[in-house]
């Protein structure tokens, strides 16, 4: 398996593959990160980003049957791997260990320094 680390980039499109389960598929998911972030996003970088996950162990994909909505062609879609599952539980326990360590006197000073 290649690299483990998942970039941020990486976590919200494998956040969004289970999010769409079972119909998770390139175009799918380039609406579904725009309509829950905001975030346009190019359907080449979601490709690019399917691939590493794929090629990372995170995602596994098949070819669904064709239909006539589509001209014929049929839809690749991903699901989440075991090795995905852990990924993404690893980054959460990171980031929600990092933010319980951030003191409540940081927060407060915030509100108190309005140059920050």
């Amino acid at each position: 398996m290649k690299g483990t680390q998942l970039g941020e980039f990486e976590e919200l499109v494998l956040l969004i593959v289970g999010v769409l389960f079972p119909e998770a598929y390139g175009l799918g998911i380039r609406q579904e990160i725009n309509d829950q972030t905001g975030r346009k996003v190019a359907i080449g970088a979601i490709h690019s980003a399917l691939n590493r996950l794929e090629s990372k162990g995170y995602l596994k994909s098949e070819l669904a049957n064709a239909t006539h909505e589509r001209g014929g062609r049929r839809k690749r879609l991903f699901h989440i791997t075991v090795a995905g599952k852990r990924a993404l539980e690893k980054n959460h326990e990171i980031r929600n260990s990092l933010w319980n360590q951030i003191p409540d006197l940081a927060w407060k000073r915030l509100s108190y320094d309005k140059s920050i």
